[in-house]
């Protein structure tokens, strides 16, 4: 029997966190097994990749909720989605099985960032507050439960681990010797409130500047980007969008990229986060620009790492000033690099997940 089921319907096998909690898992000698849809070469290595059907619609998802507990084989279920949380508990219930559960968002909160909850009278934002809902109540009732930050409920959990996101060095690529041109790299979610927009409305003012943006396009977004492509053709073509990666090969793009871009919207579900991409951008020499939400100034300014840009304008003339004084830059990315050492240990971060899921296996085991 193996150790670890992980079970995840929406997000995919290219998931950042996926990677990083799998990998964490293995080097720890564990055996672990992943329901998720996605590309098997996007997987994380070493571990076993069961079958799903890969449909991307919400029934598909449901249905890979339900059916992925049943069919997995470890000893411990560590179940990454609020829609099989309930059906995780049961079948880890009957089959005596150690249900863990690993909530990386508020989700509550993310719902209000998403255009499609307001949809059909509201109905399907209604749908996600109930699985959101379900989903926290039973995660809080798992042998472990890990969040992805201080602010993610639930805060009454048995057994609460906070694990952040922070690099996997194994993942990363430093960014080195600057590019000839300067470049500016974004990695994650491509979408509005994610600064998709301030993003690209920078690029067209930035002349000399080219943009790295990886991450799949939202659905509510692509059409937007399409209209933008063609009213602002040469900022397009100074723009790449390479789609979604694995954690591996994104990082492969920090390679002489010069800043590195998180442009939040100031949204309930943003306003206390701090973004991981933050921690990757200075682990891997980047300086960064981020929007003024609370904690990424604190964390910013307590590095002096990067700079606060609040639109498209404060952001083309900060790349404009780094373009023309790059002593400048490279001070804030030797800062960056000076401070990621210093305060990143994500074997410490990861340890805090797996010492007591290795406690929990032996102690079943007896």
């Amino acid at each position: 029997m193996l150790d670890i089921s992980i079970i995840s319907p929406g997000a995919s096998l290219a998931d950042a966190r996926l990677h990083r909690i799998v990998n964490a898992l293995i080097r720890d000698g564990m055996s672990v097994e992943i329901f998720a849809p996605g590309d098997l070469a996007d997987a994380p290595h070493g571990a076993r990749i069961r079958t799903v059907k890969q449909g991307k619609s919400f029934s598909w998802r449901m249905h890979r909720a339900f059916y992925s507990p049943w069919r997995a084989s470890g000893r411990a279920l560590y179940c990454l989605a609020p829609e099989a949380q309930l059906f995780t508990w049961k079948a880890c219930l009957i089959r005596r099985r150690i249900y863990c559960a690993d909530i990386y968002e508020d989700y509550l909160t993310l719902l209000k960032d998403r255009a499609w909850a307001d949809r059909f009278f509201g109905l399907p934002g209604a749908i996600g507050s109930i699985l959101a809902r379900v989903g926290t109540f039973f995660a809080a009732r798992a042998k472990l439960t890990t969040v992805a930050d201080t602010q993610v409920p639930p805060f009454a959990a048995r057994n609460r681990v906070v694990l952040r996101n922070l690099p996997d060095p194994s993942h990363l690529t430093q960014s080195g010797k600057l590019s000839k041109r300067p470049r500016a790299l974004y990695i994650g979610d491509v979408r509005e409130s994610r600064g998709l927009h301030t993003m690209l409305q920078s690029a067209v003012l930035a002349e000399n500047w080219n943009f790295d943006i990886v991450g799949p396009i939202s659905d509510g977004d692509a059409a937007w980007v399409h209209l933008w492509s063609i009213q602002n053709e040469e900022a397009a073509a100074r723009v790449n969008f390479h789609g979604r990666l694995t954690s591996e090969n994104s990082w492969k793009l920090a390679k002489g990229a010069w800043v590195g871009l998180s442009l939040l919207e100031p949204t309930p579900a943003f306003i206390k986060a701090v973004p991981s991409k933050i921690y990757e951008y200075m682990a891997v020499g980047l300086a960064t620009i981020t929007t003024p939400l609370p904690r990424c100034v604190e964390l910013i300014s307590r590095a002096k790492s990067g700079a606060v840009a609040d639109g498209p304008a404060s952001v083309a003339k900060l790349l404009a000033t780094w373009e023309a004084s790059p002593e400048k830059l490279e001070k804030l990315r030797a800062n960056a690099l000076t401070w990621a050492e210093k305060n990143l240990d994500s074997q410490a971060e990861y340890a805090a997940m797996t010492t007591p899921l290795r406690t929990l296996l032996d102690g079943s085991s007896r």
